[in-house]
Formats: structure tokens, sequence, C-alpha cells
């Protein structure tokens, strides 16, 4: 009985925390679907990555905060439907409901039938800008969390070093914690630039952080 009503406790409390977030509201007032896309507005804002006419892939894409950014970036006057001067490929194992100018694959993109979509879909143009919020099911166990994290990381990069142009981009989700400074090494030795950014957006007592990097090194 005292574990149940422990786990009440915090699950009250999670919904409370959850719904006088003041990004949450401003998810709500702004007509998108979860409050991260504000984490990739402050990456954005900070390090001026978007610009109309990119190609921008969105790996982990679901439920579709992220694209529904980079929609708006790329629109005239930041419409959310109608005319759009870039393009838009997310990825997600998960379902996605569909956003206007916005190409949705879902799948995993190391299998062949996926790889071909995307090819498709980028019509032989590389990528200016992969944007991962890729993330595992956490176990609670931070030996092995950690290395699911790590692999997501590693994936993320993989698919960048294949598919962005020379002086593309890479933001990538990950986590502070046991073997965060390999992933950030991962990134030096991959990219020229390499910053990591907690945005305000990111909830206070979470471990997430975003690794950007600029410019592919030669491989």
């Amino acid at each position: 009985m005292k574990i149940a009503s422990k786990s009440k406790k915090i699950n009250k409390a999670w919904l409370n925390d959850h719904v006088n977030d003041p990004y949450v509201k401003m998810a709500q007032r702004d007509g998108y679907r979860a409050r991260a896309a504000y984490k990739l507005k402050e990456i954005d804002e900070a390090l001026k990555l978007l610009k109309p006419g990119q190609v921008v892939v969105d790996l982990g894409a679901a439920p579709g905060a992220w694209s529904q950014y980079l929609r708006r970036k790329f629109a005239p006057a930041g419409a959310a439907v109608g005319e759009l001067n870039g393009t838009i490929v997310a990825l997600d194992l998960l379902d996605f409901e569909p956003i206007e100018g916005v190409t949705f694959l879902q799948g995993d993109f190391r299998e062949e039938s996926v790889a071909r979509s995307l090819v498709a879909a980028l019509g032989g143009r590389p990528v200016d800008v992969v944007v991962s919020d890729l993330a595992p099911n956490l176990s609670g166990i931070e030996s092995s969390d950690a290395a699911r994290v790590a692999h997501l990381v590693e994936l993320a990069v993989e698919f960048a070093q294949a598919h962005l142009r020379p002086e593309g981009a890479l933001v990538c989700k990950t986590f502070h914690g046991s073997g965060y400074s390999q992933l950030v090494k991962l990134f030096k030795d991959s990219f020229r630039v390499v910053k990591p950014i907690k945005p305000k957006a990111s909830r206070d007592k979470s471990a997430e952080t975003f690794l950007v990097g600029l410019g592919l090194k030669p491989r």
C-alpha cells in the first residue's frame, strides 16, 4: 500500500507540474503538439541554424512538435498551413499525425525500404540540418540507460555523416550522466564545431541536454 500511495503522489506531483508548466501553456496557445517545440526554437535562435529553402530531416519526429516548428520556420509569416519554402522529412517508428508539407516516413531509417523512401523524398539533394529528438525507453538502470542513449546518438551521427552536406549541422538530444563525455568526444571527432546547449524549455530536473555539431569533418 505504501508503494502505491507513493506512486500516486509522484504521478499527482508530475501532473500538477505539467499542467502549470509555462511551456505547456505556450504550446497549447500556439498550437504545438508538445512543449519540445520551444527547445528547438531556442537552439535555432541561439545558433541561427534554420533558414527557408533548406532540406531538413527530423529523426524521432513523433508527436511532431519539431516538424511543426520547422514547417512554420519555412513558411511566410510563420503560417502553419499553405506556402512552404523548404523540404522537411520526418521519420519515426511511431505513428505521426500528418502536418501539411511534411513528408513522414514510418519505420527504422536503417531498413532498406525506409532508406529508399528517404532517398526518393530528398530527390538527390544533400541535407542542410538533421534534428534528432530520439530518446530510448528508460529502465532506471543507469548503465543500461546510458548505453541506450549512446546507441541512439551514434545512430544520429552516422545518419548525419551519410546525408549532411559538408557545412551542415546536427542537433541531437542526449543526457548528462554516465557516458556523456564519450558522446561529446564522438561529436568533436565528427564535427568541426561542437556546442552543448541546455534550453530553458528543458525541465530543470531533467538531465536532458542537446549537442549541436556544425560542419562535418572529413572521414
